[in-house]
């Protein structure tokens, strides 16, 4: 709490105000707060006190003044103390060797050469200005020359330091270069309050901030989690030494208050250089930003400023850009695809379009409730994302370059491959065909049976499940163990070896456990966790099938959707003759019933979770992961729930129950920062 003091309100203020920056510096730039959340709050609240008794003493800087001010009609124009350059960019490492290449020849023989790499933040470019130590000007990069000037936006961002740290080396007059950004589980966090509204969700953490940033009302800026990163000096006044190297420039304002990317790093070599930036194409979905490559510059500033620009870029700076995960293009029709369990899913028909190595001419829509809120339409320019192996999936669509002639996506009323009437169950996104023999779910029946957490059978990919299917060699799961050489060497591109090591993989999964069966079989609602609490209780195929409601609902893990899923599924004649053929094949597999659930223990020992919308791997799979460090996951959100982890275009009522109940909702990374140890 604040002491009390005899000395006059300005002089309290003053006080206050410097503490407050102090701390503020070594929660946002340190990351090393010494005093709790409670106790900065008193500071800010006793500043306040002061403020509201004495309104002559309130000044441009005060942390209070953080929270937003009156709406203005348009962003003024200014100009730059020098232009704002953009940086030549490459692709791979023999981009970069030929820009040193290139650039050597103008350094003087002898001259030693080292380099900075800084992270290149996917945001929006800011240009803060500073006098005597106190912010005067915020502004956008603009055209290089001239910006928008965004100050009371800027204001709002805890991050930016309204005053400089009192005694630090700072010169008077000082404008630096910072990229402002949407940290991505506070982005998520927000995608997620939006969903739980109804309300449109936002399609990338960039144009979010972006947008946020270039509010004409600040006070809905202020109600934005931004933060930033500084990282070049554009004005320096000459009343104190500037630093001469990039390196010593990062130290410097990170010691006198502002920001700074903790993953930056020098080096004296190139190959160090090279070795350092490959390695966060990787390490790039662990971080809490989303950066689309890494910076080069040269270390020696004055080296660097010698040699000068080309074009509108620094020859002593260079990008390289990781690969794309995100492109625009046209969206030209939409296609329905059902799933093995009957849900129907929009599909995006594409212009083609490169993205992170591929040409994309498809991409889920995920359900229509997700088009509706993004109101996505045929004819729109979509912004496509692909994050690691994910199925590319439309984030949303580019709203500015509409025309008028774009149409409304709307969900149909019977199977656009048998013709029944689709159902939508209580609660759920999804629109279902109930025709359990419909021929649209065959295909994606047998991928998901073959698949790595069901059965696992290697070289069995999607095109020749739908050659099989095609050429009418299969009409389910059990006549893959049917297949001859004969057979499949009349397909195109089938040879001797290929066929031996296909039907070598279909008699190998024979011997894949009960559990992985009971996945690949495809029951609504059951995925590895509560597969292998069926598995370890019934022990066959034969038990599971005569198993009742009373006894199902006794299985620590299956409450009664799941039991009724099992009743219902087991009751059908087809699973019946299906569960035959597979049997007169010889795939039977067998265990000891096992009463009492394994207990794995790890760091997620004792949580419960709920996965809800796409992320980098099945929801099988993420099951499994989260299973293994000793968790537990659940199909529905309850004062239980430990968490929710949610991705892209996560289930609507989940959301909303999960705000409810005030469980915590966290990312795909937050969830593996968990076993981490990070969270």
């Amino acid at each position: 709490m604040p002491a009390k003091h005899n000395s006059s309100p300005a002089e309290r203020a003053a006080k206050l105000r410097e503490q407050i920056n102090l701390h503020s510096y070594r929660y946002h730039v340190l990351d090393d707060p010494i005093i709790s959340d409670s106790e900065y709050d008193a500071l800010i609240n006793a500043l306040k006190a002061i403020e509201s008794d004495h309104p002559e003493l309130i000044t441009p800087d005060s942390p209070t003044q953080r929270v937003g001010a009156t709406p203005i009609s348009e962003f003024i124009k200014v100009r730059h103390a020098q232009s704002i350059l953009s940086l030549a960019a490459v692709y791979d490492s023999a981009g970069v060797r030929a820009w040193y290449e290139r650039i050597s020849k103008l350094i003087p023989e002898g001259t030693s050469v080292a380099f900075t790499v800084e992270p290149k933040i996917d945001g929006l470019t800011v240009v803060l200005t500073y006098e005597d130590g106190k912010l005067t000007l915020g502004a956008t990069r603009g055209d290089g020359v001239i910006g928008e000037d965004i100050t009371a936006n800027v204001r709002t961002v805890k991050s930016i330091p309204l005053a400089l740290i009192s005694g630090a080396p700072a010169p008077r007059r000082l404008a630096v270069r910072g990229e402002a950004y949407m940290p991505i589980d506070e982005f998520e966090k927000m995608n997620a309050a939006q969903l739980s509204l109804g309300e449109r969700t936002y399609a990338n953490p960039r144009n979010f901030a972006a947008g946020s940033l270039r509010q004409l009302d600040s006070r809905l800026t202020a109600k934005r989690p931004l933060r930033v990163f500084c990282y070049a000096m554009i004005e320096w006044s000459e009343d104190q030494p500037a630093p001469a190297t990039q390196w010593q420039l990062l130290q410097t304002l990170k010691a006198i208050g502002f920001p700074v990317s903790d993953i930056s790093r020098r080096f004296e070599s190139l190959d160090d250089v090279i070795t350092y930036i490959e390695s966060f194409n990787d390490k790039r979905d662990a971080l809490n930003f989303e950066i689309d490559g890494m910076v080069i510059k040269l270390d020696d500033l004055k080296l660097s400023e010698q040699l000068g620009a080309v074009g509108n870029g620094p020859r002593g700076a260079l990008a390289v850009k990781f690969p794309a995960r995100e492109a625009t293009t046209i969206l030209k029709d939409v296609q329905m695809k059902v799933g093995r369990t009957g849900v129907l899913t929009p599909n995006a028909v594409l212009e083609p379009v490169q993205l992170g190595g591929i040409t994309i001419s498809k991409a889920t829509l995920h359900n229509f409730d997700d088009v509706t809120r993004k109101d996505i339409r045929i004819g729109d320019r979509v912004i496509i994302k692909r994050a690691g192996d994910v199925i590319p999936y439309v984030a949303g669509p580019v709203v500015a370059a509409r025309t008028g002639a774009e149409r409304a996506i709307l969900a149909p009323v019977n199977c656009p491959y048998c013709e029944t009437g689709l159902t939508r169950r209580e609660g759920e996104v999804a629109v279902y065909c109930p025709n359990l023999d419909c021929p649209g779910r065959l295909d994606r029946a047998i991928e998901h049976y073959v698949g790595r957490v069901a059965l696992d059978i290697d070289g069995l990919g999607t095109k020749i499940v739908e050659q099989f299917i095609n050429a009418e060699l299969i009409a389910d799961v059990a006549d893959l163990y049917m297949l001859t050489s004969d057979d499949l060497l009349k397909l195109e591109g089938f040879a001797d070896k290929k066929v031996q090591n296909l039907l070598d993989a279909i008699a190998a999964s024979k011997g894949q456990s009960l559990d992985r069966l009971i996945v690949g079989l495809g029951i609504h609602h059951i995925g590895g966790v509560a597969a292998n609490a069926l598995a370890n209780y019934y022990g066959s195929m034969d038990a599971l099938l005569a198993a009742t409601a009373e006894q199902l609902q006794a299985i620590d893990g299956v409450g009664p959707v799941i039991a009724e899923s099992v009743l219902a599924w087991a009751g059908r004649s087809s699973t019946r003759e299906l569960i035959c053929k597979l049997q007169a094949a010889g795939m039977n597999p067998m265990q000891e019933p096992r009463r009492e659930p394994v207990v794995t223990e790890g760091p997620l020992t004792g949580k419960t979770f709920v996965i809800t919308g796409g992320l980098s791997q099945s929801r099988e799979e993420i099951a499994a992961w989260i299973e293994s460090h000793g968790g537990k996951v659940s199909e529905g959100v309850s004062k239980k729930t430990s968490y929710v982890v949610i991705g892209e275009a996560p289930g609507a009522s989940k959301v909303t129950k999960a705000t409810t109940l005030n469980i915590p909702m966290i990312s795909e990374a937050e969830l593996r920062k968990l076993v981490d140890g990070l969270g």
